[in-house]
């Protein structure tokens, strides 16, 4: 991933040889080696993620894509904003090969994409999607960073509920 040698090495070494036993009101239990994972809340876990988010979303296959949107020219096929990401496409084919590209970047690196959580929404007709036997979820709106994103383009009720929060 080009991480200098020294910062894996440091990390390494902050996490080796950790323990903990664990508390219960029926007593403590024996020391437990830990072999994964950052202590709960350090600062290091969202950094780690965007580490891996970034190697994964910058990979040739992805960045070279042809996949994705038009905006000013650039040809955008995700939008990211802590760990949610939102592929585009002009054309459900561009897409389920964009999504393919990033499970088979993700299990690489040792991230697994997960269905459940995965969604997708077309302004057309689709057909249903199955990924590693799992039916992935077709809607006709969604959440994004807050705001309703819906399948038509209307912002109207939006624009709406923003008024109404406005005012309470």
């Amino acid at each position: 991933m080009g991480i200098p040698d020294h910062l894996t090495c440091l990390l390494r070494n902050l996490y080796a040889g950790q323990e903990a036993t664990v508390r219960t009101r029926h007593g403590t239990t024996d020391w437990l080696q830990i072999g994964k994972g950052v202590h709960q809340g350090c600062v290091l876990s969202p950094c780690l993620f965007n580490l891996y988010a970034e190697h994964i979303m910058r990979n040739p296959g992805l960045e070279e894509a042809q996949a994705g949107i038009k905006i000013a020219g650039r040809n955008i096929n995700n939008l990211r904003y802590a760990d949610d990401t939102t592929l585009m496409a002009e054309s459900e084919e561009e897409l389920k090969s964009l999504l393919m590209k990033v499970k088979v970047e993700s299990e690489k690196v040792g991230l697994k994409l997960n269905i459940q959580k995965t969604k997708i929404m077309a302004s057309g007709p689709i057909t249903s999607w199955e990924i590693d036997g799992e039916t992935v979820e077709t809607v006709s709106d969604f959440i994004f960073l807050g705001s309703k994103i819906t399948t038509d383009g209307d912002c109207s009720h939006e624009i709406k509920r923003c008024l109404l929060l406005g005012r309470k």
